[in-house]
């Protein structure tokens, strides 16, 4: 309740459903974009969410003061490199590729890493394709259609700009029940 936390990419999908879930959770949430007119719009979510203090910013160096930092854009290229970062932060990458750049665990041994996007999938799972992961482990997008074809729900589920936390908070039971796992 007392952190500061950044969301880079705040005004996707993804990254605007995880600053409506964190926003009632941390003292302030610094929302990050690359236009202020949709940044605007995600801060509008997170304040009816229940967000204290929010900030937007066109800029990735203004996650230098976060604690927690949350990142999840599309981006082709790492664009978090270690002097971005706090002394101590928390960084938890879902994007794939990678936001945080590999230099980071080499050179930052204050920050923990925890790269996200990937579940294990239960039971002998043979895709048929090397998508570079290790044997049992599928990215959470994959994951999400493995578990709503388990529902026999044949829906574009999370399709679209905005994924409503109730979606994710649904989504989350669902998979549990079917015995899917994050990574980690």
């Amino acid at each position: 309740e007392l952190a500061t936390t950044a969301v880079v990419g705040a005004t996707g999908s993804i990254g605007s459903a995880c600053a409506e879930l964190l926003a009632p959770m941390v003292a302030e949430l610094v929302l990050i974009g690359r236009r202020e007119s949709r940044l605007a719009q995600v801060q509008t979510r997170v304040e009816a969410a229940g967000a204290r203090l929010v900030r937007i910013s066109t800029q990735v160096e203004d996650i230098h003061e976060a604690h927690l930092v949350l990142s999840a854009t599309s981006a082709a290229r790492p664009i978090i490199q270690p002097q971005h970062l706090k002394h101590g932060a928390i960084v938890c990458d879902v994007a794939r590729p990678p936001d945080v750049s590999r230099r980071v665990a080499r050179e930052r041994e204050d920050v923990l890493l925890i790269e996200g996007g990937e579940m294990d999938v239960p039971g002998e799972v043979d895709f048929g394709f090397d998508f570079g992961l290790p044997p049992g482990k599928a990215y959470a997008c994959m994951a999400e259609a493995m578990v709503l074809a388990l529902e026999r729900r044949y829906e574009s589920y999370s399709l679209g700009r905005q994924i409503r936390a109730e979606q994710v908070h649904e989504i989350a039971q669902l998979a549990h029940k079917h015995g899917f796992q994050i990574s980690g």
